[in-house]
């Protein structure tokens, strides 16, 4: 059974950087479209940034562009999140997610839709921005 596990999640004043990181175990994530999905109390789960190895888009949401940077090493089975010039308003919990993509599938569609079940849940990553 495969699954995702985050790291580098924790509280960093407003400004500051992080890096979140996503391992995929148990299977192979050369073939997955990948993203970054948070969850602030009291809000629905929002997609941050994907990438898809279909047609080799990326996606950001609009609190994320000019911050943060998706990246993947599918040697390593790992997708990056590095957050930089990190607001408050980015307090939350980060979850990363992969769907098996074997046709074009985009990173904005794994981002923003709902019409279909994604292939795998990490269990997320706290994220604090606070001074």
């Amino acid at each position: 059974q495969g699954q995702l596990v985050e790291s580098g999640g924790g509280l960093v004043q407003p400004g500051g950087s992080l890096r979140l990181s996503c391992h995929a175990s148990g299977f192979t994530m050369t073939y997955y479209t990948v993203g970054w999905f948070r969850q602030a109390p009291g809000k629905e789960r929002e997609g941050v940034s994907c990438t898809s190895p279909n047609d080799g888009s990326t996606y950001y949401a609009d609190s994320a562009k000019g911050r943060f940077t998706i990246s993947r090493d599918d040697a390593e089975n790992t997708v990056y999140l590095q957050m930089n010039s990190l607001k408050t308003e980015d307090t939350a919990v980060y979850y990363c997610a992969a769907f098996l993509s074997l046709m074009s599938f985009s990173a904005a569609r794994l981002c923003t839709s709902h019409d279909f079940k994604m292939d795998y849940w990490g269990k997320g990553a706290p994220v604090t921005v606070s001074s």
